[in-house]
């Protein structure tokens, strides 16, 4: 049992028995007592009110009035919200700063210490820089909805991505690829992967991709992605 379940079956526990002890959950998740009163003081942290009655007839009482006030997203959610961040802080649109990266740690900080290195590995695959004057906007769409969970599992896994993709002349081919980075030139977002078949890196501008998925029994190693002190020159991304 995860630590996210245990402490959502404790938190029934409570509601539903209305007193308890330490000992009785621990029993009930089947874990020891140390890790019952780490999950309790989790769930404190998580704005649940759950008293300690000392003596005897005492024990264990969540406040019926008690609800959870951090939020629990999925890495991917935060991500999003983080990139969103880098992307506007790059392109000078980000006013208030300070208080978005405030926000962004705290949510950083709610995560499970496994969402949070999985987080970590993501963010080291992002690159932000500024896009060239001389691109060409005019058919810029909307990105596939399905991208970044497919990325979270082919970047965290290291899986190879295959995808649907429709180039500047508008010729659609299927593609199969190691992603190794994102690279955000705002409003553009590109995957910068490894092309087997062409044995060289590509830029593949993100709302030109479809259905995008992680291929399962499949296994690449990290190469050197080649960004200088321009991650993005605009004669790479023109072709």
């Amino acid at each position: 049992m995860t630590a996210r379940a245990r402490q959502e079956n404790i938190v029934r526990s409570l509601r539903r028995s209305g007193a308890t002890t330490v000992d009785a959950l621990a029993a009930e998740v089947g874990a020891s007592r140390r890790t019952v009163l780490r999950d309790l003081c989790a769930l404190r942290d998580e704005g649940f009110v759950i008293h300690s009655d000392v003596g005897r007839g005492g024990g264990l009482r969540l406040d019926p009035r008690s609800m959870q006030t951090t939020a629990r997203l999925s890495v991917p959610e935060v991500f999003a919200l983080l990139i969103s961040v880098a992307s506007m802080r790059a392109a000078g649109r980000l006013p208030f700063s300070a208080l978005a990266d405030s926000g962004l740690a705290r949510i950083e900080r709610a995560l499970p210490a496994d969402k949070l290195r999985d987080l970590r590995q993501f963010l080291d695959c992002l690159h932000v820089g500024k896009l060239s004057p001389l691109q060409d906007l005019t058919d810029m769409g909307p990105m596939d909805p399905g991208l970044l969970p497919a990325f979270e599992t082919a970047f965290l896994e290291r899986r190879l991505i295959r995808f649907d993709y429709r180039d500047a002349k508008g010729n659609a081919t299927r593609r199969q690829v190691e992603p190794q980075a994102m690279l955000i030139l705002p409003p553009l977002w590109y995957l910068v992967a490894w092309d087997p078949t062409r044995e060289d890196f590509r830029h593949f501008r993100m709302d030109r991709i479809g259905g995008p998925e992680a291929i399962e029994g499949t296994r690449f190693d990290r190469r050197r992605v080649p960004f200088e002190d321009d991650v993005c020159p605009y004669r790479e991304l023109a072709r």
